[in-house]
C-alpha cells in the first residue's frame, strides 16, 4: 500500500485497535513524488485523483453529429459563411439589419446570381447602408439687420430680432465592394461610394441674412446632392504573419487628422498611403489632399465645381503603449498650401466668401506648416485626451497692413474624465492663441483647416453649434463656425480661407454623462468661454477696449437607443448662452433679450 493510502488510516484509527506504524521522517518527499507525473511511468499503488465532471448546460443548443453522419472522404468548406448556411442555422432577410446579410457584407457573393459584375475570384462581398438624419433647431442668436432694408418698417437698429429655426434632412446612401476575408486580415481591394442628398429649410426675422438681394425673403428651402466618398482603397502588402499591412486609398474620403477633430476633419479628394506595424502598435498615414469647393447651405461636397487652389499635406505617426502603457501618443505634420490670391468666390446666397469683406478686400494666399502632438488614452483610472499644435508660416498679404506676415500661433487643448460606474465625470480646458497687434509684421492667431471637434460637448454646446455673426466691420463674418470652437472670423468654414488674424480662444469646463440605461444616456456641459485677446475685434470695430468674456455656456442632451444599437439614434438637447462682458459689448438684440438658446432635436436612422 502506498505512503498516500497509509495517512488516511493512520488518522482514522480507533482507540484499542493497532496502530498503523508512523509515517517516515520524509513522508512530505514521497507524497511529493507520488503527485509527481512521470510520462510512461507510475508508483505501484498510486492512484491520481480524478478531475471534477465537466458538466455543460446550453439549453437549445445543436448537437454534433454522431460519428456515422461523416463521409468517409472529407470534403473541405470553402468558408465559414457556407458552412452555416448548410446547417440552415441562420436564414436571411435582404431587410433585416441585425441577422446575417449579403447585403451588409456578412456573406460573400454568389457570383451566379450576379454574372454581371466585372469581378474575378473568390469572397468578393457587397456592403450597403443607408442612413436617414433629420434634424429641427429652433435657436436665438444676434442677427444684423439689413442696410438697404429689413423684414419690419421702422427697425432699424444695428440688431434685430434673434429666433430662427433650421429643418434639415439629409439622405446618405453608400455602397461598397470588398474582396478579401474581412474578418481575418485587411480587404484586398475595395470600391466604395456614398452619395448625400440634404434639404433644408431655414427661416430667419430679418432680411439679407439668407439672401444678399434685400428684396429676397427672410426664409430659404434649398437642396443639393453631395458626392462624399469616392475612392479605390488597395491592399499593397502585408508586413508581418499578424497581418501588420501597407495600404493605399485613392479618391474622395474621410479623413481626421487627430483624436478630436481639431485640425482637419473632412471628406475630402487626396490620396493617402497607411498601414501598420510591430503587431498594430505602431500606425502611420502620408497623405496629399486637394480641397474640393462645398456647397453653401448644406455643408456637402460640391463635384460640379473646379477643386479649390488649396492643398493639404499631412503625415502621422501613431504608437499605442507610449509614454505609459495605456496611452496612444501621435506626431503629426500638417502642410496647408493656400494658393487663392486670384480667386474670387461667391456663395450660393451672392455673399463673397473669398476674399473675406475684411480690411483691404484684397485676395490672400499663405503657407502654414501645423507641428502636433496628440495624445489619446487612459493613465490609472483617468481617461485622457490632449493636443498641443504650433501654426508656422507666412500669409502674403495681411489684411491690416496689406503687407506679408509671419504666422506664429499656438493651440492646446485637453479633457480628462474618471468613471465612476454608470457615471463619467469630465474637465476640459482649451487655449487657442489671439493676435494681439493686428497692425505688425506677425499675425499669432490660431485657425485650423477644417476643424470639426468633438470637444466639450460638441454640437450640444451652444458655441461650437451656433454661428455668431460679426456685424459692424465685416460683412458675412462670423465670429466662429458651425459645428467649430474656434473664434477664427472667416466668411465661412466651408467656403473661406483660414485666418490668423483672429481673437483666439480660452475655456474651461465641466460635465458628465450618466447611462441610466443601455437605452438612455444623459448628459450636462457648463463652459466658460472667452477671448484670448480682443485686439483685433478692437480694430475692426473701432473701439477703444472690449472686455475678453464672452459668458457661460450651458447645455444638456438626452440620447435615446430603443433598441440599445446606433440603428436608431434619437437626441435632444438643449443650449444656453448666459453672456458676458465681452459679448454684451459686441452684440444685442431689438428685443433686449440677455440670454440666448438653442434646441437640438435630431433623429437617425441607420441600415
Amino acid at each position: 500500500m502506498g505512503l498516500t493510502a497509509l495517512l488516511p488510516l493512520f488518522a482514522l484509527a480507533q482507540p484499542g485497535e493497532p496502530v498503523p506504524p508512523p509515517p517516515p521522517d520524509n513522508w512530505q518527499e514521497i507524497l511529493d513524488a507520488d503527485r509527481q507525473s512521470i510520462e510512461g511511468r507510475r508508483r505501484p499503488g498510486y492512484e491520481a485523483p480524478l478531475p471534477d465532471a465537466v458538466t455543460q448546460d446550453n439549453k437549445g443548443a445543436v448537437r454534433a453529429p454522431p460519428p456515422e453522419a461523416f463521409p468517409t472522404d472529407q470534403v473541405p468548406i470553402p468558408d465559414r459563411w457556407r458552412l452555416i448556411e448548410s446547417l440552415g442555422v441562420v436564414k436571411e432577410r435582404w431587410f433585416d439589419p441585425y441577422g446575417q446579410n449579403t447585403l451588409k457584407g456578412d456573406r460573400p457573393i454568389d457570383r451566379e446570381k450576379v454574372k454581371w459584375l466585372p469581378i474575378k475570384g473568390e469572397d468578393w462581398f457587397f456592403v450597403a447602408n443607408a442612413v436617414s438624419d433629420t434634424v429641427l433647431e429652433p435657436r436665438t442668436f444676434p442677427i444684423p439687420v439689413g442696410v438697404q432694408t429689413t423684414e419690419r418698417p421702422g427697425s432699424l437698429d444695428v440688431f434685430g430680432k434673434d429666433a430662427s429655426v433650421v429643418f434639415s434632412q439629409t439622405f446618405i446612401g453608400g455602397v461598397a465592394l470588398i474582396k478579401g476575408a474581412t474578418a481575418f486580415k485587411p480587404p484586398e481591394i475595395e470600391y466604395r461610394l456614398t452619395l448625400a442628398l440634404n434639404v433644408n429649410h431655414v427661416n430667419v426675422p430679418e432680411r439679407r441674412v439668407l439672401f444678399v438681394q434685400p428684396s429676397k425673403p427672410s426664409h430659404r428651402t434649398d437642396h443639393f446632392l453631395g458626392v462624399q466618398e469616392a475612392f479605390v482603397d488597395y491592399h499593397l502588402a502585408n508586413t508581418s504573419d499578424r497581418y501588420d499591412f501597407r495600404s493605399v486609398r485613392v479618391g474622395i474620403q474621410p479623413f481626421q487628422s487627430d483624436f478630436r477633430g481639431f485640425l482637419f476633419n473632412d471628406q475630402q479628394l487626396g490620396i493617402r498611403l497607411f498601414g501598420n506595424r510591430d503587431n498594430n502598435r505602431f500606425q502611420f498615414n502620408l497623405a496629399a489632399f486637394w480641397r474640393l469647393e462645398k456647397d453653401t447651405n448644406s455643408g456637402l461636397n460640391s463635384v460640379v465645381q473646379s477643386p479649390r487652389n488649396d492643398w493639404v499635406f499631412l503625415a502621422n505617426l501613431y504608437r499605442q503603449d507610449f509614454l505609459i502603457p495605456g496611452l496612444t501618443s501621435q506626431i503629426t505634420a500638417v502642410y496647408n498650401m493656400n494658393r487663392e490670391k486670384r480667386d474670387v468666390e461667391i456663395d450660393d446666397n451672392g455673399f463673397p466668401v473669398r476674399p473675406a469683406l475684411l480690411g483691404d478686400l484684397r485676395g490672400r494666399e499663405y503657407d502654414v506648416v501645423y507641428l502636433g502632438y496628440n495624445a489619446d488614452g487612459r493613465i490609472g483610472r483617468v481617461n485622457l485626451t490632449a493636443s498641443l499644435y504650433g501654426a508656422l508660416g507666412e500669409d502674403r498679404n495681411s489684411f491690416f497692413t496689406s503687407k506679408p506676415a509671419q504666422i506664429r500661433a499656438f493651440f492646446a487643448a485637453a479633457e480628462a474624465s474618471v468613471d465612476k460606474d454608470w457615471m463619467r465625470f469630465r474637465l476640459s480646458g482649451l487655449y487657442a492663441s489671439g493676435d494681439g497687434d493686428p497692425y505688425d509684421n506677425r499675425e499669432n492667431g490660431f485657425d485650423a483647416i477644417f476643424e470639426n471637434p468633438v470637444f466639450a460637448g460638441a454640437d450640444t454646446s451652444y458655441w461650437i453649434r451656433q454661428t455668431i455673426p460679426f456685424a459692424g466691420g465685416g460683412r458675412v463674418i462670423g465670429i466662429n463656425g458651425r459645428n467649430g470652437i474656434l473664434n477664427s472670423l472667416r466668411s465661412s468654414k466651408e467656403q473661406g480661407q483660414s485666418n490668423f488674424n483672429n481673437p483666439g480662444m480660452m475655456l474651461l469646463g465641466a460635465g458628465a454623462d450618466f447611462d441610466l440605461m443601455p437605452e438612455l444616456r444623459v448628459s450636462a456641459n457648463a463652459n466658460h468661454l472667452w477671448f484670448q485677446n480682443t485686439a483685433t475685434l478692437q480694430a475692426l470695430r473701432n473701439e477703444g477696449s472690449i472686455p475678453k468674456s464672452i459668458g457661460w455656456d450651458l447645455s444638456t442632451a438626452a440620447v435615446w437607443r430603443p433598441k440599445a444599437t446606433q440603428n436608431i439614434v434619437f437626441r435632444l438637447s438643449g443650449a444656453t448662452l448666459l453672456p458676458g462682458a465681452g459679448f454684451r459689448d459686441l452684440f444685442t438684440n431689438s428685443e433686449r433679450n440677455r440670454n440666448y438658446y438653442s434646441v437640438l432635436a435630431n433623429l437617425i436612422l441607420s441600415y
